[in-house]
């Protein structure tokens, strides 16, 4: 596992489009970082998904986000 430095669970904007998944607005905005430091935008919708691995099962809340080729990228806690 590499430690992206993710603080969210983020899902490309893309992909909620193709897949029409429904999202949510966020009271709150905030804004998103590059690892490097370089600002990428803000997140304004959010969407709760169930995300299941080696028969773990979890609802969260994924920060909707432009991450140009990237699907999915998961926050580390």
């Amino acid at each position: 596992m590499v430690d992206s430095r993710c603080t969210h669970t983020g899902i490309n904007e893309q992909l909620f489009k193709d897949k029409r998944i429904k999202t949510k607005l966020v009271d709150i905005f905030f804004k998103v970082f590059n690892v490097y430091g370089t600002k990428n935008g803000k997140v304004t919708k959010i969407a709760p998904l169930e995300v299941k691995i080696n028969g773990h099962k979890e609802q969260i809340n994924t920060a909707v986000m432009d991450l140009n080729e990237t699907d999915m990228f998961l926050e580390y806690d």
